[in-house]
């Protein structure tokens, strides 16, 4: 996990949707699974998880949307990317009740890689950065069963939501309607995903909203360097703070996601 990772074991292919063009790497066979890299950018410890969910029978599909690929970053290259990020026309880093302009291109590749691999739908994790982004994306048909791991956004107001009022609304009579639910993570002591965030997903959309809350003890304290100068607090559930030992809350927290998602394309 401290040396870059060639992600050799997917397949880099170059989607244009809506007239824009990202890299997208692929890997696995069965439905598909939309997994969103957190920053800085698509990180060994993401493209683990990305293999977990590959292992567990399906087709991933990870975009990348900032950073190198593959990369474990410097402090200093690290905080420059989510330097860009911020004032980036894709993101809404510090807007509440805005959706991220980058979601109606990750709806259109939920639609594309629903067509390529068929099956009752598509699943779709965002984390830290792109956390929120599997809750918009519930506004195309095909996304099944969305993640929220420690979303982060807005970075300026603990109790915001990166989406729109309108969005919102129809997000939640479509998980009411077809008796859908969210699943979302965070650590207590998380200081840019807080309580207040969940209590407030948890207002807007009542029982359809699954919040799981993990306890600090269980963060992998050895991380990249990005995370040790810039994450004080303990942040990525299932990524660069979990520890992979059987037993460990963090590994428990994945292991309920893949069901999540078996449970939803797999019946």
């Amino acid at each position: 996990m401290n040396k870059d990772d060639a992600l050799e074991d997917f397949t880099g292919r170059e989607i244009t949707l809506d007239g824009v063009a990202k890299k997208v790497y692929v890997a696995g066979s069965g439905p598909a699974v939309i997994v969103m890299t957190e920053m800085p950018g698509i990180s060994p410890h993401v493209a683990r998880f990305s293999r977990w969910v590959r292992d567990a029978g399906f087709t991933v599909y990870m975009p990348s949307l900032f950073g190198r690929d593959g990369a474990v970053p410097s402090a200093d290259e690290g905080g420059a990317i989510f330097q860009r990020a911020c004032v980036s026309a894709e993101f809404r880093a510090l807007r509440a009740n805005e959706s991220s302009p980058a979601t109606q291109w990750l709806m259109s590749l939920a639609r594309f890689a629903h067509q390529e691999c068929g099956g009752p739908g598509v699943s779709a994790i965002g984390m830290c950065w792109t956390g929120n982004f599997a809750l918009s994306m519930m506004l195309e048909p095909a996304v099944l069963a969305p993640v929220l791991s420690q979303p982060s956004l807005p970075l300026n107001d603990p109790g915001g939501l990166e989406i729109s009022p309108a969005d919102l609304q129809a997000v939640r009579r479509r998980l009411d309607k077809e008796k859908l639910t969210v699943l979302a993570y965070r650590f207590e002591g998380d200081k840019f995903c807080r309580a207040q965030r969940f209590a407030a997903y948890s207002e807007a959309l009542g029982d359809r909203f699954v919040g799981r809350v993990l306890p600090d003890s269980a963060a992998n304290p050895d991380v990249p360097p990005f995370f040790a100068q810039h994450v004080p607090t303990p942040h990525s559930v299932v990524t660069a703070h979990l520890i992979d030992e059987a037993g460990q809350p963090t590994i428990a927290a994945r292991d309920e996601i893949l069901a999540f998602f078996a449970a939803r394309l797999k019946p």
